[in-house]
C-alpha cells in the first residue's frame, strides 16, 4: 500500500506540473524531478522486498545487488543535487527577484537538471565498480533488507580502508557539501526575507520556502545519520531503522507536504479532481 501510494502520490505531481500552466515555473520543475527520483529510489528497492516478504525466497543475485546498490546511491546523490539547486532557485527568487526570470531560464533549469542527473550517475561509478570487483569468500548473508553498501563490504573476504575512506569521504563531500550550499542560501534567504517592512510580504516570501524546507529536513537527517555520522556496534540495527523510514516514509510524504503546503498545487489538485467529476457525470 505504501509503494501504490508513493507512485500514484508523485506520479500526480508530475502530471500536474507538466499538465497546469500555472505550475509552469522552475520550482515546480525542479519538484517534478524530485518526485520522478522519489518514485524511482523506491522503486530500485521496494518491489524486491516485498518479493522476499511474499515469496519467503530471500535471495538475490551477485550482479542484482551490485545494480541495485549502484542504482540507490546514484539516484540519492542525484536527489541531493536537486535539492541544492531548488535551495538556489529560491534564493535567487527571493534575493534578486528583478533577475529572477533571466537567470533562471528555462535553458538553465534544463541545464542544471541534467548536470544532476549525470553528476549523481557518475560520482558513485568509481566506488561501484570497486566494490564489485572486491573477492567475496564469506557468508552470503546481508544484514539488510537491501543492498546497501555497509552490509555488502562486510562480506569481503579483506577490509579496504581506502575504500572505507574513499566512500565516507564521498558521502561527506555530497551530503555535507550539498547541505552547505542549501543552509547558506537560506540564511541570505532568511537575512533577505527579515528586512521585508510588512507581515504579510514576509509571510507570503517564507511560504514558498516552506515545503522545500520540508524536503531538505527529511531527506539530509536520516541520510547524515546512515552514511556520515562514525558508526558504533549499534549501527547496523540503526541503519535498518532510518532506511526503513527514508525509503518508504519520505516519499510517501513529499506529495502530501507539497499538496498540503502549496496553494498553488492545492489549487491544481482541486481543479483536476473538477475536471474528472465533470467527465464522469457526462
Amino acid at each position: 500500500m505504501l509503494y501504490i501510494v508513493i507512485v500514484c502520490g508523485n506520479l500526480i505531481i508530475i502530471f500536474l506540473t507538466f499538465y497546469d500552466v500555472r505550475l509552469h515555473l522552475p520550482m515546480y520543475f525542479f519538484l517534478a524531478n524530485i518526485s520522478f527520483l522519489e518514485i524511482n529510489i523506491s522503486t530500485v528497492v521496494i518491489p524486491k522486498a516485498l518479493s522476499i516478504l511474499l515469496s519467503q525466497k530471500k535471495n538475490i543475485s551477485f550482479v542484482g545487488c551490485f545494480v541495485q546498490c549502484y542504482f540507490y546511491f546514484a539516484l540519492g546523490t542525484t536527489d541531493f543535487i536537486l535539492l541544492a539547486e531548488m535551495a538556489y532557485d529560491r534564493y535567487i527568487a527571493i534575493c534578486s527577484p528583478f533577475q529572477y526570470v533571466v537567470i533562471m531560464n528555462w535553458k538553465a533549469c534544463f541545464s542544471l537538471s541534467i548536470a544532476s542527473w549525470i553528476g549523481g550517475f557518475l560520482i558513485v561509478i568509481a566506488p561501484a565498480v570497486i566494490k564489485a570487483l572486491l573477492p567475496y569468500c564469506k557468508e552470503n548473508t546481508i544484514n539488510h533488507f537491501f543492498c546497501d553498501s555497509s552490509p555488502i563490504m562486510r562480506l569481503a573476504c579483506r577490509d579496504p580502508p581506502l575504500l572505507h575512506i574513499f566512500d565516507s569521504f564521498m558521502f561527506t563531500i555530497v551530503i555535507l557539501g550539498s547541505l552547505f550550499i542549501t543552509i547558506w542560501t537560506y540564511i541570505a534567504i532568511t537575512i533577505t526575507i527579515c528586512r521585508i517592512p510588512s507581515v504579510t510580504g514576509r509571510h507570503k516570501a517564507f511560504s514558498t520556502c516552506i515545503s522545500h524546507l520540508f524536503l531538505v529536513v527529511l531527506g539530509y537527517g536520516g541520510t547524515i545519520v546512515i552514511y556520515v555520522i562514525p558508526k558504533g556496534t549499534y549501527y547496523l540495527e540503526i541503519n535498518k531503522l532510518i532506511s526503513v523510514l527514508t525509503i518508504f516514509v519520505t516519499p510517501v510524504l513529499s506529495p502530501f507536504i507539497f499538496s498540503l503546503r502549496n496553494k498553488s498545487m492545492q489549487t491544481s489538485i482541486v481543479d483536476m479532481f473538477g475536471k474528472i467529476k465533470k467527465w464522469q457525470t457526462r
